[in-house]
């Protein structure tokens, strides 16, 4: 049977992806590889080989997109890795790759989450632009007119606990949730 990674890498160049944040790796450590057959770097960070066998993020990396890389992925904890990309005239784009924790999580552990991003985001230099990417584990509704900068038309479902941490999150740092926007 083919390797995971190796799935995931035929099918994000079947798509035509460059860079995918990915979620609930459950993997120990930090890790990086490349899928050769794919043409994918793997960029990988969670717990401890002693920690718990889940979160997890990362980024799968179109290859010949390595040496626009301003810096290499740094993971920050087992729930956020980020990275800078070159960008054509000089500027760069910083790349954070999130796993928030679910639902049912205890409030610290979301405010934890919660404030290692805000930390992470403040730190973007303001000449980046800045692209989040990843699983919130949150519904953000469709209230536009309560959200209206944060999100479009195309919102589904009933916001939830998660999803108003979101919004506030966005809200604060001049963000919008494409995925409502088309």
């Amino acid at each position: 049977p083919q390797r995971r990674s190796a799935i995931i890498g035929h099918e994000l160049a079947r798509y035509g992806i460059d860079i995918a944040a990915l979620s609930e790796t459950r993997v120990h450590g930090d890790r990086q590889f490349e899928e050769v057959g794919s043409g994918y770097t793997f960029f990988l960070t969670g717990y401890p080989a002693d920690g718990p066998s889940q979160a997890g993020v990362g980024f799968a990396i179109r290859t010949s997109l390595i040496p626009r890389l301003r810096s290499m992925p740094t993971g920050h904890s087992p729930r956020l890795m980020s990275l800078q990309l070159e960008l054509v005239g000089g500027f760069a784009a910083t790349i954070i790759s999130a796993y928030a924790p679910t639902l049912v999580a205890a409030e610290e552990e979301k405010d934890r989450f919660h404030d290692q991003l805000d930390s992470l985001v403040r730190l973007v230099p303001h000449r980046n632009k800045l692209i989040l990417l990843g699983d919130f584990n949150a519904r953000v509704g469709r209230d536009h007119g309560a959200w209206e900068s944060v999100i479009g038309n195309h919102g589904v479902g009933n916001e939830n606990s998660n999803g108003t941490r979101l919004l506030s999150f966005c809200s604060m740092h001049r963000l919008s949730i494409t995925n409502t926007l088309f």
